[in-house]
């Protein structure tokens, strides 16, 4: 019922609360907007300012922070998130426990690949290499680039549209087709987290246009997470080889996928 205190210490509501406080106690005043006005018992802002700020009256707000069996919509998150000056990770995080989706677009990430990722792609001994959203080739080892020789040759740097539209794809691919299936699920899945990107949405469409088999599997609606598991191919120069796939996001830096391609057995390095 509206208004109802939680008495259960995890409870999400009882969390976002306690957040919510902090955040507001470690929150400037900011002498534009009049506040800061007069002799203050406690740090940061007051509980009317934030809800000033925020556009939401006093009395709401005091009950979010109390854990009171409340809801905000996500605009009105958002504004808050502003309100309080959150940090990406913190407005991730207020978003997560209000059980809400950001309306904000998730901005891409910049062009130039941060340093630290290309060279953690370099070090790794096994094939490795680093997708963004679009799932474009951000960089990749030396290793990689020799498994993945045709990838390499074709002059496409997007994984999808080399599996889909490049001929060559079907004889490095062992299982091509479960494996297509499989990649247009993972990606699916991903591309609900960014509802707002125009430039994927057009990805999708310019894929099914020119892809019969990507427009029939994007129909069939299949959703997966990117689990990894056992990958094999049929290299130009080794012939099969298989590997353990391990695909990892890298704190700070969840636009990207870092994908790592454990050998097996007797598989090499290369």
């Amino acid at each position: 019922m509206t208004g109802t205190t939680l008495d259960t210490p995890n409870d999400p509501r009882r969390l976002l609360g306690q957040f919510l406080r902090a955040r507001r106690e470690a929150a400037t005043a900011d002498a534009s907007l009049g506040e800061g006005r007069g002799r203050r018992r406690t740090p940061g802002l007051r509980r009317e300012e934030v809800a000033q700020r925020a556009g939401i009256s006093t009395t709401w707000y005091t009950w979010l922070e109390q854990g009171r069996d409340v809801a905000l919509s996500a605009d009105a998150l958002a504004r808050l998130a502003d309100g309080l000056d959150l940090s990406t990770a913190e407005r991730t995080y207020l978003f997560e426990l209000a059980r809400r989706r950001d309306p904000a677009p998730h901005m891409m990430e910049d062009e130039n690949t941060a340093d630290e990722l290309l060279r953690t792609v370099a070090a790794q001994p096994m094939p490795a290499y680093l997708l963004d959203r679009h799932w474009r080739r951000r960089a990749w080892n030396a290793a990689a680039a020799e498994l993945f020789s045709l990838w390499r040759d074709s002059g496409e740097d997007n994984l999808l549209r080399f599996v889909f539209l490049d001929p060559a794809a079907r004889n490095l691919i062992i299982d091509w087709e479960d494996r297509a299936q499989r990649v247009v699920a993972e990606f699916r899945a991903d591309t609900a987290l960014y509802p707002d990107d125009a430039m994927l949405a057009e990805h999708v469409d310019a894929l099914r246009r020119e892809s019969p088999p990507f427009d029939r599997y994007w129909n069939g609606q299949a959703v997966l997470a990117r689990e990894g598991g056992r990958r094999a191919f049929n290299h130009p120069r080794l012939g099969h080889v298989a590997y353990t796939q391990v695909t990892l996001v890298p704190a700070g830096h969840i636009d990207f996928k870092l994908v790592l391609l454990l050998p097996e057995g007797s598989a090499p390095t290369l």
